[in-house]
């Protein structure tokens, strides 16, 4: 059955998250040989929605601020600068030792040597994320959202954003919206929690109407059997999504659609591209192809981005997964985690090979 869209919402788009800076060396330069910096605000959530306010849907984003931080005040001008609407808590920072927005401390990498990130996540004031925060019957009801798209990073924070995005998927199966969830395993989150867990990601995935992710996430999120061993080449990776695919499908009928990206790093700054999707049973897939790259952080999130894009516009399945390949190798060209579409047509000619300058 095709997904249907709310008419009378006021966001075409919804996420939850936890927002951070990420700190990044000039030049391409490892972190710990560095002295200069660029801060940039992020969380892979915004990132993913980016692409929709960039294009001109409106978009919400629930999220919580240490109280007068310098860094809270970043975050929301750099929201209002993306066309984002945002709401959420105040919390007092509580001393030196309190609360802070988490830092990623990411290198871009060049050539034959990789990036390198670590989280430093230590008093993430995310982690107090509640429903108790948020008028939900308000925000999903009178104002109205067509897609929320949750991730399993925000999910499996704290048990406090655990029980936060089961309140947003219930409330928003309740008043019609479609849910977006990418599964985004990571292993040190589920440390010590892991029935806890598996309950939550469960339930989300069974009210999802799209559910994104790979070998990995399906299997150590959903507990679905994974596909039997093969080579590495990235067509035996298309052959293994099939497999568990079919298998997802069975376990979680209520989703229509189903995503993954496909990555083969030649080195830092050349990946073979490619993406694979199921939409009401149909396949899409995208052969990897050659793209330049940049910075690669943030580029699958670029993809989800442009494949809720595609729906929200209501287009034909095919061009889904089209517009979020050329939206993924879209972001990889730029510093910031968050690709920053200038139209359609930019993403289209990027779909279609063509770099050549307009005039």
């Amino acid at each position: 059955m095709p997904m249907q869209l709310r008419k009378d919402a006021k966001y075409a788009m919804l996420v939850a998250t936890s927002m951070g800076v990420r700190l990044t060396p000039a030049d391409g330069q490892p972190f710990y040989c560095s002295d200069t910096f660029k801060m940039q605000v992020t969380s892979a959530e915004t990132n993913v929605a980016s692409i929709s306010s960039y294009l001109g849907l409106p978009v919400k984003v629930l999220t919580a601020f240490v109280k007068g931080s310098p860094v809270a005040r970043m975050i929301k001008d750099n929201l209002a600068s993306r066309h984002m609407d945002y709401e959420g808590p105040e919390i007092e920072q509580g001393g030196p030792w309190g609360y802070r927005h988490q830092f990623n401390l990411a290198d871009s990498g060049t050539g034959s040597r990789g990036p390198r990130v670590q989280n430093d996540r230590a008093g993430e004031v995310g982690r107090l994320l509640s429903a108790k925060y948020f008028d939900l019957d308000r925000i999903f009801g009178q104002e109205g959202v067509q897609i929320v798209h949750l991730s399993g990073l925000i999910a499996a924070m704290s048990p406090e954003t655990s029980k936060f995005c089961l309140e947003i998927a219930r409330t928003a199966r309740k008043y019609g919206s479609l849910i977006s969830f990418d599964l985004n395993y990571r292993a040190s989150f589920w440390v010590g929690r892991e029935a806890e867990l598996s309950a939550t990601f469960a339930e989300i995935a069974s009210l999802a109407d799209i559910l994104i992710g790979n070998e990995e996430d399906f299997q150590l999120s959903l507990g679905i059997k994974g596909p039997e061993a093969g080579g590495k080449a990235l067509s035996d990776k298309i052959d293994s999504f099939k497999e568990m695919v079919n298998r997802v499908k069975a376990a979680y009928p209520n989703a229509a659609a189903f995503a993954t990206t496909l990555r083969q790093v030649v080195h830092a700054n050349k990946h073979l591209w490619g993406a694979i999707a199921n939409v009401d049973g149909e396949w899409q897939v995208v052969e990897p192809r050659e793209i330049a790259v940049l910075d690669r952080i943030g580029g699958g999130d670029g993809f989800v981005g442009g494949f809720l894009y595609a729906v929200l516009k209501g287009w034909e399945p095919e061009k889904w997964i089209q517009f979020g390949w050329a939206t993924g190798a879209l972001a990889t060209t730029f510093l910031t985690d968050y690709a920053q579409p200038a139209d359609e047509e930019q993403v289209w000619s990027i779909w279609s090979g063509n770099a050549r300058v307009r005039r």
